[in-house]
């Protein structure tokens, strides 16, 4: 069956168009494989932004594949950012399969075919981009869908026939009986780097035995071929085993990337950050700093070869995964240039590298942090703590970070404070207690969701500075001895949840906010609330309160004029429901003041996008929630 609209006339109007002149805008689904989530376009600015208005929608699956598969979800987590290539914007849809289409309208120039009905079912959920690749007359998308790896040709969205099998090749790994990742393939020169998990028998509970590896891999662009395979825990003979303790590399491979990778093709490198190994919040049986979970790990993208690795947590206990994109750009320090790239972790500290060489363009100390009191476990004695920049988010819980607004709301938080172990960040989680006044786990900000998560970051190449969103929502880590028949571990979490006050998060707002970062200097610029979150809450009636923020998962744009931001949708894990708004907002660079909000349908649930079309500058974001089917809207002034 094929899915094509009739737009023939924009088929070759983009095919005279020369593609630089559009892929400068937005290339990749970061913006550009140095995941800056920057344009230069500064068309829509200060003076106009006020004039914004929605020029086009378009939902988040095709009208032509949803008569044929009605009885599939509409789920609304578009995860989905558009790129745009000779005039024409390529994203994956709600499903996942690659849609064109026309960016001053919308309108569909194809659809890619489903290889078939159970293709579409077992994935039914969209990824956050494709790439593409030209090699003179051979234009290619490349995409992930359904645990398969795609080249669809760039004009039509047929499947490249030389590639793989008929136009795809199967990512399921020996072992394992599934594929995914919500992220996207990245195109380093003429290789297809893939991170993405898959189904093994650890989880973050009883077992961990027998995990299949979650694997760094690189495939040829040209015919689908794997090049190479980096093992994301080591094998015998391999750099890193002697840091997981009694041979438990051999049992263990649940870590892996499972969000954004970002490339220097003139270096050859392309940059992966890796989640928390199998159990994150009990390691005794993996002791030792189990590389390369937690690490950012810098790839030869030709060879696989490890080029350099850091590891920003050693034996994670927090799930404090490095997950957020690796983003490249040139900053100075103290008179010099540096190509730099700079690692956000769920942590909320900003990790900044020379990105060939891997060495710490400031300092990193590895600082004493506190003991684990579980039998069995150990922690590390150590973490490492960059002098600069200071984190972007809160660290630990202290009386000074409770919820302060009113003497009541207070006494209320630290009572709820004191029932569990609390400190600073890398305290590690503790047992349960059933005694009376017993700790009921280990109070933690950040938590498992993160500060920093796969929204966080962008960067502005022109000023140096690096805009980071984070949330403080505590979590509580919560230990128990194991019970099941067949676990083969001593403890395990059964829950995380973080404890309220009617609603209210203990810890004292903004509940979410931006951090401006100087890269230049490693100073601090503004921090603004995102947001207004339990504005109407009884417990803060008549209370002359600024912004509160909203901790959910919203993503910037930077161009050359504005920052734009959204509170954030409904739909993303770790947050409580009411945490999220409808609002995206249009800020002052360089000072954090808002200048423009609009209320959109739904909350933003990817990174916005932004290109100029026929001398017009338009700002594209996906929206959606829980009740509200995914969409992409278009902002452009009239």
């Amino acid at each position: 069956m094929r899915f094509r609209a009739a737009l023939c006339v924009v088929c070759l109007a983009a095919a005279l168009i020369p593609g630089d002149t559009f892929a400068q805008s937005w290339s990749y689904f970061g913006a550009d494989k140095a995941f800056t989530r920057y344009s230069g376009l500064g068309q829509i600015n200060e003076d106009n932004v006020d004039a914004l208005t929605v020029l086009w929608r378009r939902p988040g699956v095709d009208g032509s594949l949803r008569n044929v598969f009605p009885e599939l979800p509409l789920r609304g987590n578009l995860r989905s950012t558009p790129i745009i290539v000779d005039g024409v914007l390529y994203a994956p849809n709600g499903w996942g399969l690659v849609e064109a289409f026309d960016p001053g309208t919308g309108e569909t120039v194809w659809v890619q075919d489903p290889w078939d009905s159970s293709e579409v079912a077992v994935s039914a959920q969209s990824t956050r981009g494709v790439d593409y690749w030209v090699d003179g007359s051979d234009r290619r998308i490349i995409s992930i869908t359904g645990g398969y790896l795609y080249a669809l040709d760039l004009a039509t969205g047929d499947p490249i026939e030389s590639f793989g099998e008929a136009g795809r090749v199967s990512l399921v790994p020996p072992g394992a009986t599934r594929f995914s990742w919500t992220s996207g393939a990245i195109v380093v020169n003429d290789v297809i780097v893939t991170g993405g998990t898959v189904d093994g028998a650890g989880d973050s509970g009883m077992t961990w035995r027998g995990s299949t590896s979650e694997d760094v891999r690189g495939y040829d662009v040209r015919t689908g071929d794997l090049l190479w395979t980096f093992h994301s825990v080591p094998r015998e003979g391999e750099l890193g085993t002697d840091t997981w303790g009694n041979d438990s590399w051999r049992y263990s491979g649940d870590l892996g990337s499972w969000c954004c990778l970002s490339a220097d093709e003139e270096l050859g490198i392309v940059y992966v950050p890796l989640t928390a190994p199998t159990a994150a919040y009990y390691g005794g049986h993996r002791p030792g700093y189990n590389l390369f979970s937690n690490s950012l790990l810098a790839l030869n993208a030709e060879s696989g070869e490890r080029v350099w690795h850091f590891q920003t947590v050693h034996h994670d206990l927090w799930e404090y995964d490095a997950v957020g994109p690796p983003t490249l750009g040139e900053i100075t320090v103290n008179g010099r240039t540096i190509r730099a790239v700079m690692q956000p972790s769920k942590t909320g500290f900003l990790y900044v590298f020379n990105r060939e060489t891997g060495e710490p363009v400031w300092p990193i100390e590895e600082r004493l942090v506190p003991a684990s009191t579980v039998p069995g476990e150990t922690a590390s004695p150590t973490q490492p703590f960059p002098t600069k920049p200071e984190p972007f988010a809160r660290h630990g819980i202290m009386d000074e970070d409770l919820l302060d607004l009113t003497p009541e709301l207070y006494a209320r938080a630290k009572a709820v404070a004191d029932s569990f172990v609390t400190g600073p960040i890398f305290t590690p989680p503790s047992i349960v207690s059933d005694d009376p006044g017993g700790k009921k786990g280990t109070l933690v900000v950040p938590g498992s969701w993160g500060s920093g998560n796969w929204n966080t970051g962008a960067f502005d190449p022109e000023t140096g500075y690096y805009y980071a969103f984070s949330a403080t929502i505590p979590r509580v880590y919560r230990l128990e001895r194991t019970a099941r028949p067949g676990a083969e571990m001593e403890y395990w979490s059964p829950s995380r949840e973080a404890p309220y006050i009617d609603g209210l998060p203990i810890t004292k707002p903004p509940w979410g906010r931006i951090t401006a970062i100087d890269l230049n200097s490693g100073d601090h610029v503004w921090m603004a609330a995102n947001g207004d979150a339990h504005r109407g809450h009884p417990l803060l009636a008549g209370l002359d309160l600024p912004p509160l923020g909203i901790a959910t998962r919203p993503t910037a744009l930077v161009t050359k004029t504005l920052l734009f931001i959204g509170d954030g949708a409904n739909i993303f894990g770790g947050t409580h429901p009411e945490m999220w708004g409808r609002v995206f907002r249009a800020y002052d660079k360089a000072t954090g003041d808002v200048i423009w909000e609009t209320e959109l349908t739904a909350g933003t649930t990817s990174g916005p996008m932004t290109y100029l079309h026929e001398g017009k500058q338009y700002v594209v974001v996906a929206i959606g929630g829980r009740d509200e089917p995914g969409e992409w809207v278009a902002l452009g002034i009239p």
